[in-house]
């Protein structure tokens, strides 16, 4: 039997939603009712994310809690999720945003910035899914989202680490969506292409207008436009999609 969890107070946990589109998705999902646990890597972040988690209280009459979790490390993975179920007495929703880069062309990369990569991007969204899983599993309901890219579907020059730890992602993705499907728990990813963030804004204007030329849109994305589509796979509307790659990115990857 599917859980109408229209009728009860939905919660979700987004990883590294301090800024950028784990902001986005914060604010969306709040904007949506739903209770909501902010997350940074660190203390020294804590400030900020507090901060929002105050605002979308306030803003939306919903629960928010600010929790600081490097999701690299097992154990502050599982004190993320335990601290959001204590606060909200369940996890309905999980979106693994939190990631990292450390490009440069293969043969000169370091193994320090490969291995980085992989521990926030891969290992982290494994973390935390495992964490969270236990809960819903007993729920017997829950919507995970990963925050994967295109380059983890087309790969990228100048980004080995980034573009492998994406395809694990991708991989995880359907692995999990086929273990947890029958305890009514879908696991979904989303591939932003080129979005509008403080990483993109780091480009210079001849940079970005030559992106601009490969997407067919003509133009990057925009944090909002992501966060609309994890919300509507974190609805109780998106429980016959499971284990799917969706790719935002404005036909980048036609």
């Amino acid at each position: 039997m599917t859980e109408n969890t229209e009728t009860l107070r939905r919660s979700a946990v987004i990883t590294g939603s301090s800024r950028g589109i784990g902001r986005a998705v914060a604010e969306k999902l709040a904007a949506a009712g739903y209770d909501v646990c902010v997350n940074c890597s660190s203390e020294r972040g804590l400030a900020d994310a507090q901060a929002l988690a105050d605002e979308l209280a306030s803003a939306h009459g919903v629960r928010a809690i600010a929790k600081a979790a490097n999701v690299a490390d097992a154990a502050e993975a599982q004190a993320l999720i335990d601290a959001a179920h204590e606060a909200f007495g369940r996890i309905d929703v999980l979106v693994n945003n939190a990631g990292i880069t450390r490009d440069g062309l293969a043969v000169r990369m370091k193994e320090e910035d490969f291995d980085a990569v992989i521990n926030v991007n891969l290992k982290g969204t494994f973390n935390c899914c495992k964490a969270a899983a236990q809960r819903m599993m007993k729920q017997r309901y829950g919507r995970i989202v990963n925050m994967a890219s295109v380059v983890g579907v087309s790969g990228n020059a100048g980004q080995a680490n980034y573009a492998a730890s994406k395809a694990g992602v991708i991989g995880l993705t359907k692995s999990l969506a086929r273990e947890l499907a029958a305890r009514n728990i879908t696991v979904n990813a989303v591939a932003p292409g080129f979005i509008a963030t403080d990483m993109t804004d780091e480009l210079s204007d001849k940079q970005r207008n030559a992106i601009a030329e490969r997407i067919a849109a003509r133009r990057f994305g925009e944090p909002e436009e992501v966060a609309a589509l994890v919300r509507f796979l974190a609805s109780s509307g998106s429980g016959y999609i499971t284990g799917q790659v969706i790719c935002i990115d404005g036909g980048m990857a036609l």
